[in-house]
């Protein structure tokens, strides 16, 4: 304890205290390195905040080198800052390069603008994403097919670019799928990563539709390397769903123009006016089967099978 003491104390009092202060200020650019340190800690996160803080941070490594160089005469000063300025300098360079690799077709750049920039999701992490589906938007050509009911397997999760995808069951009209929603979260929800699947619904483009698909078992192993992917296709796909059940809840009525609440438990138990019960999780299963579209064909030779 003796030794600690008379080390920090030796710490302390060996150097000699200021007795007298300067009374004039030190020089302009003494102050404007300051300023620039205070300012360039205040930078966010991201890619665009690296680069906010290590340009502010570098001019102000110069500037105190200018200073030390000018002012102060300080060799040990001006080396110290001017090494800060040059890691500064080279971080800069590369997060720029990142920024400027990260780059994407005009249809990935508009879905990650109206998809995945409003949750706050990174270019990194949204690239990640992009390179699990290859990088391949997938055309779906009019009244073609991107699920037969009970002969499609659910093999792949896909996300509807532009377009109108017509669902339905036993030639019955359940909704449409719209841009922006996922083809097929009913059946990769109701689905482990072990099983196996057939889309019990029908899905047929009504027009000309572009869609970004990821295979299942890809996805799968994106999720397992990172968390942050998994929980954010979780509650991605969660809010599709309900925003497919509401649809569905629009068309569930019965006698005297009553219709009835998807979250009442009779709900299940009801059926569509001279129509046949059809149980609702048949009108919401469905997931996709292919990859490339290159093998779909129209599907009326389904039916004719």
């Amino acid at each position: 304890m003796g030794e600690n003491a008379s080390f920090w104390e030796s710490l302390i009092y060996a150097h000699p205290t200021c007795t007298t202060w300067k009374q004039e200020a030190e020089g302009s650019i003494y102050h404007l390195a300051s300023i620039l340190f205070v300012v360039g800690f205040m930078g966010g996160s991201g890619f665009f905040g690296l680069l906010y803080v290590f340009s502010l941070l570098g001019l102000g490594f110069l500037c105190s080198s200018v200073w030390a160089w000018l002012d102060v005469c300080a060799a040990d000063i001006f080396s110290w800052n001017f090494i800060l300025f040059a890691i500064c300098f080279v971080q800069f360079i590369y997060v720029t390069y990142q920024v400027r690799s990260v780059s994407f077709d005009k249809e990935f750049q508009e879905l990650y603008s109206a998809l995945f920039q409003p949750l706050g999701i990174s270019l990194t992490v949204y690239r990640k994403i992009v390179l699990c589906c290859d990088a391949e938007v997938v055309t779906l050509e009019k009244e073609h097919c991107y699920a037969v009911q009970g002969k499609t397997p659910i093999d792949k999760l896909s996300l509807l670019v532009s377009g109108r995808i017509r669902v339905t069951v036993d030639g019955e009209f359940l909704h449409y799928i719209f841009p922006l929603q996922f083809l097929d979260s009913p059946e990769w929800d109701s689905l482990r990563p072990t099983e196996e699947g057939i889309f019990q619904v029908t899905l047929t483009a009504e027009t000309d539709c572009r869609y970004v698909a990821w295979r299942r078992k890809k996805l799968y192993l994106l999720f397992a390397k990172h968390r942050f992917i998994s929980r954010l296709f979780s509650i991605l796909i969660g809010s599709d769903i309900a925003e497919k059940l509401y649809a569905l809840n629009d068309r569930v009525q019965v006698g005297k123009g009553f219709r009835y609440d998807i979250r009442l438990p009779n709900f299940y138990h009801v059926s569509l006016p001279e129509t046949p019960t059809v149980q609702p999780s048949q009108h919401l299963q469905r997931n996709s089967p292919k990859r490339k579209l290159t093998g779909v064909t129209n599907c009326d030779s389904f039916r004719k099978q």
